[in-house]
């Protein structure tokens, strides 16, 4: 079994700099683990440290049946894909996928063979003898991975590696990983910026901040069910929109809007602040909605009509809840502003006659409405919310 097992990892640079604090995790054999987090949370490091590209300050790397922590990058049986391709520049597609082999001294026939297999594969049979000035971007990128699979290693690590191709390309190319994935069924760890990226490719997600691991789980478990404010604003696109927010006598105020508690929700009849977070999903034209939902009279800013679907920007009279690094490390430049009301997008049905400058009635679920506490910005349970199973 080729598992990955980290325990207690850790990595401090010199000077004190710590890039992984005490990452603990089990990566199944054959399972797709991403790693998602803003630029400087330590998820390169950590691969480069499951790699043997990075020395373990502390705590220990399996892989298989095997303690690895000590060993050197090509006695683990790994094969790494980078942000830039890497290939080498004078030799054919040919040469580049089996030059792992040549190294290893694999058999001439299996070495034919295997790259044979790779390319029809990968559909580069057409382009064995072509060097790397004459592919494309993702032409190139086929031949990289290609190079990785021919080893047929134990795990497969990648680091950004679609990061250099356009957004075409990207979603192509993301089809193409997760059907090579299902073919092999290789142990695979990657790491990205991007939360779709990460919550199209991965069987589970985790989600890193400051060299630690915040949540580990199913996509779907992250986008329904974040633990924590920073895991809610940065898994989702558009962001979560988040408001301070009362709640008292079976209600939930915030930004002069009153709506009532979903049924189940807990509430001793104390008023208590909070912060509630609401997906532009649960929002509807009220005209296109479930009449028995509450509604409220918003104020419209932005239309951006999306083809399946249409996003309302409209401004909520609260402040921001403090989200920036978060939104940011996202992709949502909307955060860079400074405002002093609340910024909010619903997503509604492109036959809305929304459109900016108007008032428009929308029909929001609070079913659908996450909550979290104030002071520590952990998830408040809610019993209203549908029950998710965690992988």
């Amino acid at each position: 079994m080729s598992g990955i097992v980290l325990d207690h990892v850790r990595k401090v640079f010199t000077g004190g700099v710590v890039a992984v604090d005490d990452v603990s995790v089990e990566i199944a054999h054959g399972e797709f683990l991403v790693l998602v987090g803003p630029s400087g949370c330590g998820k390169s490091t950590l691969l480069r440290m499951i790699a043997g590209l990075e020395d373990v300050t502390d705590g220990s790397i399996s892989i298989g049946d095997r303690d690895v922590t000590d060993l050197p990058p090509r006695a683990r049986d790994i094969a790494m894909v980078f942000q830039t391709y890497a290939l080498y520049p004078h030799m054919s597609v040919r040469d580049n996928l089996g030059y792992g082999l040549k190294v290893r001294k694999t058999q001439k026939q299996e070495a034919r063979r295997r790259v044979a297999e790779v390319a029809e594969m990968l559909g580069l049979e057409a382009l064995l003898d072509r060097r790397p000035a004459a592919l494309s971007g993702g032409q190139r990128q086929r031949v990289a991975m290609g190079r990785a699979i021919v080893r047929e290693p134990q795990a497969f690590l990648m680091d950004e590696p679609l990061s250099n191709l356009d957004a075409k390309l990207r979603v192509s190319m993301r089809a193409q990983l997760s059907s090579l994935h299902a073919r092999l069924g290789t142990t695979t760890i990657y790491v990205t910026h991007d939360q779709v990226e990460a919550m199209t490719l991965g069987q589970r997600v985790a989600v890193m901040r400051d060299g630690r691991i915040l949540q580990i789980d199913t996509p779907q478990a992250l986008y329904s069910r974040p633990v924590n404010l920073y895991v809610a604003a940065f898994i989702g696109s558009p962001a979560m929109n988040l408001v301070e927010a009362t709640i008292a006598d079976g209600m939930v105020d915030f930004g002069g809007f009153r709506i009532p508690l979903a049924a189940g929700h807990p509430q001793d009849g104390a008023p208590t602040r909070v912060i509630v977070g609401v997906r532009p999903e649960a929002f509807e034209d009220a005209a296109l909605a479930d009449p028995s939902l509450p509604q409220i009279d918003v104020q419209v800013d932005v239309v951006e009509d999306l083809g399946p679907d249409t996003h309302l920007i409209f401004r909520v009279d609260a402040p921001p809840v403090d989200v920036t690094e978060v939104r940011e490390a996202s992709g949502d430049e909307d955060a860079l502003l400074q405002v002093d009301k609340a910024t909010f997008t619903a997503r509604v049905d492109p036959q809305t006659t929304a459109r900016p400058g108007r008032t428009a009635r929308l029909s929001v679920d609070p079913a659908r409405f996450h909550f979290f506490d104030l002071a520590t910005g952990l998830r408040i349970a809610n019993t209203a919310a549908p029950a998710l199973a965690s992988a």
